[in-house]
């Protein structure tokens, strides 16, 4: 065998053991990417907590862990560590509903602790406990909807760019970034804004008990300390995330410092997040293709 024939295998040889390497690498961390249940032991019952943190792009996943939370016999009650500005209006509204479904439909009592933010569409949700406990500073309430979509227009003029579109009906291509809004847009736009604020200020008074007029008043985005909001009817009292945990413990009879269980997270590889990635940077423009509702504190 020649200098340069073993120089080639000792390239080949390298290349193989290192992909090697990444395949196995490629394995563990998909191994241990997902949060198994938090049990002493795996038997008996306990409390379910249900964790919703940083802005609410989408329910999948947590539609899937209350799912978990509702049809495991162990789960006695749930416990919602709440984190959370708000997001999309869509999501949070599934979540909420799911919430719902399980304390309807089951006697398992679900408890919400608030912790640093659970605010806007974190409150939207919230509403769907037995009781709701904040610290004394959590930010909360921000009861409102936002619209937003990009206006390109005038950056694109300087640049020399036009977008031509035809399309079927005058509002077909309403709240697009590459035009100005005209004044008959925003009127619709207004009325849809509206329609969904009054969902918001329905589940409130009605989840809430308190008179739709009450909760008008307070229903102009601003944000509240929890003590402001226990004061307001917004939250059942002050409390930190263990006084959450006792009180979910007394209403299922399993009494104080129980013992918890956490949903495990969906098993992601990582050609998931390659392909997520992948789909993000192949369409960088895919954040200004359309208006977004949004209960969310900003």
């Amino acid at each position: 065998m020649t200098k340069n024939q073993k120089w080639l295998l000792g390239i080949l040889l390298t290349v193989f053991i290192l992909g090697i390497g990444l395949f196995f690498a490629a394995l563990l961390i998909t191994a241990f990417s997902r949060d198994d249940f938090t049990l002493a032991g795996s038997f008996g019952e306990r409390i379910g907590v249900l964790e919703i943190k940083g802005i609410i792009n989408d329910s999948d996943e947590l539609r899937r862990q209350i799912k978990f939370l509702r049809e495991d016999q162990r789960v006695r009650a749930v416990v919602v560590r709440i984190n959370s500005p708000g997001g999309a209006v869509a999501p949070s509204q599934e979540i909420f509903e799911q919430l719902s479904r399980l304390r309807d439909e089951t006697d398992k009592p679900v408890v919400v602790s608030m912790g640093t933010v659970a605010a806007s569409g974190g409150y939207y949700i919230a509403c769907a406990a037995d009781s709701i406990l904040a610290v004394p500073g959590t930010l909360t309430g921000s009861i409102g909807v936002l619209l937003e979509f990009p206006d390109l227009h005038e950056i694109l003029k300087k640049v020399g760019i036009d977008f031509k579109v035809i399309k079927s009906a005058e509002h077909k291509d309403i709240g697009s970034p590459f035009r100005p809004i005209t004044d008959e847009e925003k009127r619709i736009l207004q009325e849809m804004v509206d329609d969904v604020f009054y969902q918001f200020v329905e589940v409130v008074s009605v989840e809430r008990g308190l008179p739709w007029d009450s909760v008008m008043t307070i229903a102009d985005g601003r944000v509240f300390s929890g003590r402001q909001a226990k004061e307001l009817g917004l939250v059942d009292r002050t409390g930190s995330f263990q006084d959450a945990l006792d009180m979910a413990g007394r209403m299922c009879g399993l009494g104080e410092n129980p013992k918890i269980i956490r949903p495990s997270r969906e098993r992601r590889s990582m050609l998931d997040f390659v392909a997520e990635t992948a789909t993000r940077l192949s369409d960088p423009a895919s954040g200004f293709a359309s208006p977004r509702l949004l209960y969310l504190f900003r």
